[in-house]
């Protein structure tokens, strides 16, 4: 019997029949996929012709395509649709994979033949020098020049790290579903209609009277947070959502210290003084120094600004008369009530207008008006749950460009988070390959999709996995490693910041039906809490780079990550926004010492989009015809920097940071 994962996708645009695909197919699949593989490399180390581009390093970049379709699936379903046989596999899949990507990195006739092509790189156009140099590197990184006792051991890390990488995703998934809140009807006063009405729902499945049981879900945290009215309810919250991951059956904290000790393992093995070395090398950053400087030029004004934040709203507790030092679960809610008292913000009504309809049509038409680009839903594209909604991309002339799915709901096997992939990408090596790319999002659920409310910092979050997507999908290269998102980490962010921008000027908040002086409100209330959002965000960024550059690693991480908040005087009440147990990003993410990409692309973003407001038109068709052409269309098929300055005629200017976080 055929395994249908293995065959070619003949869905609309070429897309997967989700409805064929079953867990018990995908080991078997694998291994036909990986046994495919080894076929097409041994053909390439078996050519008896000197390597040159097209038959090693193109050759190398054709081979691996069923596995590449395998192994975007499964990755697709294990964190956004993961049922129990999802689970079950997930560690046995990172294993085989990494095996699988160990062999190929360790296999001298391959590393030799690259070796030789990359020695007269300079001889090649620039899009093929650049692949050779990325293959080239990343033998090495992978372990290609190390003798045979380092290239064992280094086999045992990666396999090592595999697992507790799954086992570290699969508790933080555990925990949050195992995380409730159970709230009294007399507790729940300012609590959101939305909101309260599903932990309605939630108590009466359970036979709860009187009550209001609440997940959290990131989204229904910061909610309750910023609405409940009852201090004690957002005690509660705050003691949830922080505490996971800390104790108990789903403790993280073990696999941490192994994660952090084996990383720094392997970086001495490639030669580096660590894992933060060894993970910056390729980024824009290029060193943990030039990253921890940007850090540490915006952490001192940002601390100020968030004691003046502070001070600010102990003002209004003792106004009103309460008896307490502002605490982690009262900063959001008093933030909320300055910015209606300071500013008419007012985070509620303006929530009340942002259904998830709506913010996902401004959306596409942002970039219908930037771009060019047309959404169409495809209902007759097979999606693996209802959630999920295909919408074809074309251009404005009608082209198509590619395909995207929608996935926005919170359920209870998605993984935390919101983020963008892919299933297919861009490439025109033999004949031109229209991408697939996915959103996924959790936002708190409702009776139908487009009733779902958001909060404007949900509305950004849209908007930003929309920016990886666009990325994506208007990617227009030749091979598929340089295609798309394929960028330094970075630099990947910089495309979904700068989208954010669309969806907060008064122009976007007035399509939404937000009355013109509340949407003007949110640019005057956005100098307010500037300084608690960076000084989150850093904590959490610094803490990262500091875990992989300490030397031992630490074994004891509750402790190292205490010590490094009061080293850093981080106040009580603002703390970090992912605490270690719980952080997906560093720990089964890409992001390990990366976390501070986010602001270093922030850098980009902020002086990008001061050229957008220097023309008085967001839409101005000249910038945003180049932004397509020398930002997104590039994936990385040239330096980061070189995209950048194609666009902006010069360096990014690292103040207009400090203009657009009001921190000067």
């Amino acid at each position: 019997m055929t395994n249908p994962l293995l065959e070619e996708w003949a869905g609309p645009a070429q897309s997967p029949d989700f409805a064929a695909v079953r867990a018990e197919d995908f080991l078997p699949a694998i291994d036909e996929a990986i046994a495919l593989s080894r076929a097409e490399l041994a053909a390439i180390t078996a050519n008896p012709a000197a390597p040159d581009f097209d038959n090693t390093v193109a050759a190398l970049e054709r081979s691996g395509a069923v596995l590449a379709r395998v192994r975007r699936i499964f990755w697709m379903l294990s964190s956004a649709h993961a049922d129990a046989g999802i689970h079950a596999i997930e560690p046995e899949v990172a294993a085989r994979l990494t095996a699988w990507g160990t062999e190929v990195s360790h296999d001298p006739a391959l590393f030799t033949r690259v070796a030789e092509v990359w020695k007269n790189r300079d001889r090649l156009a620039p899009e093929q020098a650049r692949l050779v140099d990325n293959s080239y590197k990343g033998f090495v990184a992978g372990g290609a020049a190390l003798d045979a006792a380092a290239k064992r051991r280094l086999a045992q890390i990666n396999e090592r790290l595999g697992t507790l990488g799954v086992k570290f995703g699969q508790n933080v998934l555990a925990a949050t579903n195992a995380t409730e809140v159970v709230v009294a009807e007399d507790e729940a006063a300012g609590i959101p209609g939305d909101l309260r009405a599903m932990a309605l729902a939630a108590a009466a499945s359970r036979g709860l009277k009187g009550q209001l049981v609440f997940g959290l879900d990131r989204g229904t945290y910061e909610g309750l947070l910023t609405f409940a009215d009852v201090r004690a309810v957002r005690e509660r919250v705050w003691r949830a959502f922080t505490g996971r991951c800390q104790s108990g059956p789903h403790d993280n904290y073990p696999l941490i210290a192994e994660i952090v000790a084996l990383r720094d393992e392997k970086a001495q093995l490639l030669g580096y003084g660590s894992y933060a070395e060894f993970a910056l090398v390729d980024s824009m950053a290029k060193t943990p120094v030039a990253a921890a400087g940007l850090m540490d030029r915006v952490w001192r004004p940002s601390l100020l600004q968030a004691q003046r934040e502070a001070a600010a709203l102990q003002q209004i507790v003792d106004r009103d008369g309460g008896e307490f030092t502002l605490a982690a679960w009262d900063w959001r809610y008093f933030s909320d009530r300055v910015r209606r008292e300071r500013y008419a913000y007012d985070a509620g009504a303006i929530r009340s207008h942002l259904s998830l309809g709506k913010v996902r049509a401004a959306a596409f038409a942002a970039a219908e008006r930037l771009y060019g680009l047309r959404f169409t839903r495809q209902p007759d594209v097979s999606v693996y749950h209802p959630d999920v909604t295909a919408w074809a991309v074309d251009n404005e002339d009608g082209t198509p460009v590619g395909l995207l799915f929608t996935d926005y709901l919170a359920r209870p096997e998605k993984h935390g988070g919101a983020w963008m992939g892919s299933l297919r990408v861009q490439e025109r090596i033999d004949a031109p390959v229209r991408p697939i790319v996915y959103t996924v999002a959790n936002f708190t659920r409702a009776e139908r999709e487009d009733d779902a409310l958001l909060s404007l910092d949900e509305a950004r979050t849209l908007f930003h996995e929309f920016g990886h997507a666009l990325h994506a999908l208007l990617s227009d290269v030749t091979f598929p490693s340089l295609a798309g998102t394929a960028v330094a980490r970075d630099f990947v962010e910089f495309p979904s910041k700068l989208m954010e921008h669309w969806v907060a000027s008064p122009e976007a908040l007035q399509a939404f039906g937000i009355p013109a002086e509340l949407a003007e409100a949110v640019a005057r209330a956005e100098t307010f809490g500037q300084g608690f959002a960076t000084v989150e965000f850093l904590a959490s960024a610094i803490v990262d780079l500091k875990l992989h550059q300490a030397d031992p690693p630490p074994i004891d991480i509750a402790a190292f990550e205490d010590d490094m908040l009061a080293a850093l005087q981080v106040p009580e009440a603002i703390g970090m926004r992912h605490r270690l147990a719980y952080f997906t990003h560093v720990f089964d993410g890409g992001y390990a010492s990366a976390y501070y990409s986010y602001m270093w692309a922030e850098v980009l973003d902020a002086d990008v989009f001061e050229a957008f407001t220097a023309t008085g038109n967001l839409f101005d068709p000249e910038l945003a015809d180049r932004l397509r052409r020398e930002v997104l269309a590039q994936g990385d098929a040239r330096d980061p920097m070189q995209s950048f300055v194609a666009f902006r005629g010069r360096e990014p200017d690292e103040s207009a940071l400090l203009r657009a976080r009001c921190l000067t």
